[in-house]
């Protein structure tokens, strides 16, 4: 059985290479679309990649605000023309390699997505 075909990136190889690193930690499989990666639970994103290769990590408002703070970062924009991503917390650059520092917020991060209302999916809007 073939594997299956992993749709294009636009993403830089090298930091596309760091967040699946991340993600394989977590045991959870990365989706790709729109030109860059991402993680879900019941329809909710809870992670991202932009095309620029910022991740981006959805956390609940005292944990974003903690790692804000702890990371001296901002709020994530998946790209500078669109609104900031509200929940989400930027990666630093020099953070993204640092696997096991990150696992933890990636985790509460999923955990997070899990605890909101589930939302459609294109799989079970039949």
């Amino acid at each position: 059985m073939a594997a299956a075909k992993k749709k294009a990136t636009s993403v830089p190889s090298d930091k596309l290479a760091l967040y699946v690193k991340l993600v394989a930690t977590t045991g959870i499989e990365s989706k790709s679309n729109f030109g860059a990666a991402y993680t879900a639970v019941n329809g909710n994103m809870y992670s991202m990649i932009s095309k620029y290769g910022v991740v981006g990590i959805r956390l609940p408002a005292k944990e974003r605000a903690a790692f804000i703070a702890k990371y001296q970062t901002t709020i994530f924009r998946a790209d500078p023309a669109w609104p900031p991503n509200k929940e989400y917390v930027a990666v630093p650059e020099d953070l993204l390699p640092k696997t096991a520092t990150l696992r933890p917020y990636l985790e509460a991060s999923y955990e997070y997505a899990k605890s909101l209302r589930p939302r459609p999916t294109a799989k079970n809007k039949t």
